[in-house]
């Protein structure tokens, strides 16, 4: 019998896939939430694997002389079963904060459990949002906001497109569960981001409904064409 590795199936390998993506984010949301995690990007080349880790403080997902990030990479190694340099953790910064669900989410979470008022603190977040060149920002927080019922809050600015592809280009959502003493209260940021023609701060695909009117060409007028013709049928 060969100890060849059997190759999985189509299926099989996209369930899989899923299944790693779903347990790291999960590792690394718990591992990293006071960094700023703001996503994971699993790249596989034939030699090795390759996680990108997006955060806003990615000193402190580094850590002293990169030990905490060798750490994680260890983790992940030997929780997936990978063989000796075959998997490489990276950071990379997140460029705008202001336009990352996650990194709100993950802020508004640690506001409220610091003991911030509910409103004060989603208000806060939508006006950071907003400030930061964002076409709209919904915030909803569900659970036992104040006193023994509980209700779901919802502050929002801007334009916000949830159907359709737009809502799956544009918006960016994240949710996240805050362990409060009175229960567990529930938070969804939704961003809506602008259009950036470079592909950096937001899609490149302008949204369906946006008209550019493009200035109108010069009319050439059709007698100086005629003797421009003329001229050029003498010479030859």
């Amino acid at each position: 019998m060969s100890l060849a590795p059997r190759r999985l199936s189509t299926k099989r390998k996209f369930v899989a896939d899923g299944v790693f993506f779903a347990e790291l984010n999960e590792l690394l949301t718990r591992e990293l939430a006071e960094d700023g995690y703001a996503g994971v990007e699993v790249r596989t080349t034939p030699h090795r694997t390759e996680i990108i880790i997006r955060a806003t403080r990615t000193q402190n997902v580094l850590g002293e002389n990169g030990r905490r990030i060798r750490e994680l990479t260890s983790v992940v190694q030997k929780r997936f079963g990978f063989s000796d340099g075959a998997v490489e953790l990276y950071a990379e910064r997140v460029q705008n904060r202001g336009l990352c669900a996650q990194a709100q989410a993950e802020s508004l979470k640690f506001k409220l459990l610091g003991g911030l008022a509910v409103r004060r603190a989603c208000y806060g977040v939508v006006r950071f949002v907003m400030e930061a060149s964002a076409k709209g920002c919904e915030v909803i927080v569900t659970g036992k906001l104040r006193g023994q019922r509980a209700k779901a809050m919802k502050f929002g600015d801007g334009y916000m497109i949830k159907t359709g592809h737009a809502g799956q280009v544009y918006t960016d959502t994240a949710v996240r569960h805050v362990l409060m003493r009175q229960g567990v209260i529930g938070i969804k940021v939704s961003i809506f981001l602008p259009h950036d023609p470079k592909g950096v701060i937001g899609p490149k695909i302008p949204l369906d409904d946006v008209v550019t009117i493009l200035e109108p060409k010069e009319e050439i007028d059709p007698a100086a064409l005629l003797a421009a013709q003329e001229a050029a049928a003498a010479q030859a």
